[in-house]
């Protein structure tokens, strides 16, 4: 297969290259550039999409019309949210100016998806405890994690052992969105279930070790600085994965963590067990735990470091799903 290069591109003399060679070329600079594999995965099928769309032409031979044009059906003939537009255009503008080297005119035609403000789904206190108390095993401890500490799924899946600290009782994100470090709570409650899984991921890490295994994938170019470092069993996952696979990103049979679609079939099952008819998910969890936090009265500066908000005006959505109705406003019903 390869992409015509057409008659009036952004630069002349585009010539024909073929499209493996260039989707091969996005996800280098992708990795270079420590992209995670998931947007990696996004990204490499936008800008198929956008090419397919096009007839096959190459983009050196295609520029904002295109892109504009191909932002623009998304949106009015394909009605996708308004996140799926951005990132489609994302990873358009990611190709020209990181693979291409080409800096596109402002996109001002493009029809936008509207964003609607939804306010999140949040569990009470004792949904939560009815949705816990449905769950066992590694499920469970996942969920409680997700829900005592307001991690985001991922930061919870990839948490390493070196970063949860039992004597400070708290736990360090490390490489979290915004490729930010922060650190959470570490509730009580689960020191001893964390630590025997800890435990539990340590026997297995000695079996790897045993079959000529056991090194980790570790982020960025650790890798090459601490060559030793990946079979260390302080860099191995808290949540291991029962069986090795191959890694998508260079071949290598490795122990990855806990498949979180796994989590998610055990968190619906749990939601129908306990009785709950809310939609539930991981990040549910951390929805409630913010929210649960301010009803409690903790500071909003507090719940934003702890959840590693950006800005104060992300977490201040929390403040108009708190359980007091009509932000806290009494119903002059209720004075009668």
């Amino acid at each position: 297969m390869s992409y015509d290069s057409g008659s009036a591109g952004v630069r002349a003399g585009a010539t024909r290259v073929r499209g493996p060679r260039l989707l091969d070329d996005v996800r280098r600079r992708l990795r270079f550039k420590h992209y995670s594999l998931r947007t990696e995965q996004a990204y490499v099928g936008w800008i198929r999409r956008f090419i397919l769309a096009n007839g096959k032409r190459h983009p050196r031979a295609m520029g904002a019309a295109e892109v504009e044009r191909f932002l623009s059906d998304l949106a009015v003939h394909g009605a996708v949210a308004a996140s799926t537009q951005n990132q489609a255009l994302s990873a358009i503008l990611f190709l020209y100016r990181e693979v291409l080297g080409i800096d596109l005119p402002w996109l001002e035609n493009v029809v936008r998806a509207k964003r609607p403000r939804r306010l999140p789904v949040v569990l009470s206190q004792p949904e939560v405890l009815r949705l816990l108390a449905a769950m066992d095993g590694r499920p469970w401890l996942l969920a409680s994690l997700l829900y005592g500490t307001g991690m985001r799924l991922m930061e919870c899946l990839r948490l390493r052992v070196k970063d949860a600290d039992f004597t400070r009782n708290e736990i360090t994100i490390r490489d979290g969105k915004g490729g930010k470090d922060r650190r959470t709570m570490l509730p009580r409650s689960l020191v001893e279930p964390l630590q025997r899984e800890i435990e539990r991921a340590r026997t297995l890490h000695q079996h790897d070790l045993a079959a000529g295994f056991g090194a980790t994938r570790l982020p960025h170019a650790l890798a090459r600085k601490y060559p030793r470092a990946a079979r260390e069993f302080g860099w191995q996952f808290v949540f291991p994965s029962m069986q090795r696979s191959l890694d998508p990103i260079d071949g290598t049979e490795r122990r990855h963590h806990f498949d979180d679609a796994m989590l998610a079939r055990a968190l619906k099952s749990a939601r129908r067990r306990a009785g709950i008819e809310k939609p539930v998910s991981a990040h549910t969890l951390r929805h409630s735990f913010a929210t649960h936090l301010i009803e409690d009265g903790y500071d909003i500066r507090t719940v934003q470091e702890l959840l590693g908000h950006k800005d104060v005006a992300t977490t201040q959505i929390y403040t108009h799903v708190l359980n007091r109705g009509g932000r806290g406003v009494l119903s002059p019903l209720d004075r009668t």
